[in-house]
């Protein structure tokens, strides 16, 4: 993604996304989903390939306690956040096979002193606008281990003057700073906490920053804009930790997921079907 393009990326999950995610941290196949809501499975294979049946998906939703107008407003692409710039806070969407990654940079103004949130799969971009900028890269946050998010941390720590890199206690890599739940870390103007998101990944984190015009939230796959990251640990966790620390923030946080377009909590709150 080039500088100042963050409105142009795309949403991460539609509704055939949502319904797949839902189904399998339920535990409801393809076949119990048809008997379910009393149609053939290839109804419900229709849908969860993209394929759209008002009434069909408001059915599934009922089932997988999704809401369902949220739902239709994905299958019709109704809905898409409104485009953010925040003010340095630079938003890199990055390929990664078949999708794309988020990486983070935020700084401080006058000192010039970042922070970098996950390394993504290409350090080069990064390192990069850090040098056109001018950028101290004072520390890297990872806000999870999966393999699209450190592919290339060696490079980027490297480059980066081998900054200290943190990670959740849970997901411990050599020659990182272990951390969990209630960290903190200051620099200049700017300041960090850590909420332990987990459910999506067993060390999830959130990083929840003060110091910009309005509070950001970093917080990886968690949640996304009308989506979230699929409970690959624990999806009843992941639904818990998402409502009870990121929802809860206040309403004007912005989101910074690991994929996807930023998003606000108020946004989550009022379009996200899973919640």
């Amino acid at each position: 993604m080039q500088f100042g393009e963050i409105g142009k990326i795309q949403l991460e999950d539609l509704h055939q996304d949502i319904l797949g995610k839902a189904m399998r941290g339920l535990g409801i196949g393809k076949n119990e989903m048809a008997k379910r809501v009393k149609c053939e499975k290839a109804q419900i294979e229709f849908i969860l390939s993209g394929g759209v049946d008002e009434d069909l998906i408001f059915s599934m939703a009922k089932e997988l306690n999704l809401d369902g107008s949220n739902l239709l407003a994905s299958a019709n692409r109704e809905w898409h956040p409104t485009p953010l710039n925040v003010d340095c806070l630079q938003q890199f969407n990055l390929p990664f096979g078949d999708m794309h990654v988020n990486v983070y940079v935020a700084w401080h103004r006058e000192s010039k002193n970042a922070w970098v949130f996950d390394s993504g799969p290409s350090a080069e971009p990064i390192l990069n606008f850090i040098e056109e900028r001018s950028l101290h890269v004072d520390a890297i946050f990872l806000t999870h281990t999966h393999r699209d998010h450190i592919a290339c941390l060696d490079d980027l720590r490297q480059g980066a003057g081998n900054p200290s890199v943190y990670v959740h206690e849970l997901e411990s890599i050599d020659g990182c700073t272990s951390i969990r739940e209630g960290f903190e870390h200051r620099v200049d103007g700017l300041s960090l906490s850590a909420l332990h998101t987990h459910g999506h990944a067993l060390g999830g984190i959130t990083y929840v920053i003060k110091g910009f015009e309005k509070p950001l939230a970093i917080v990886g796959d968690a949640v996304f804009a009308g989506s979230m990251g699929g409970g690959m640990i624990s999806y009843t966790d992941a639904l818990h930790t998402n409502r009870e620390k990121i929802l809860s923030l206040p309403e004007g946080t912005i989101l910074c997921p690991g994929h996807g377009p930023l998003t606000k909590v108020v946004w989550e709150k009022k379009h996200n079907p899973f919640f």
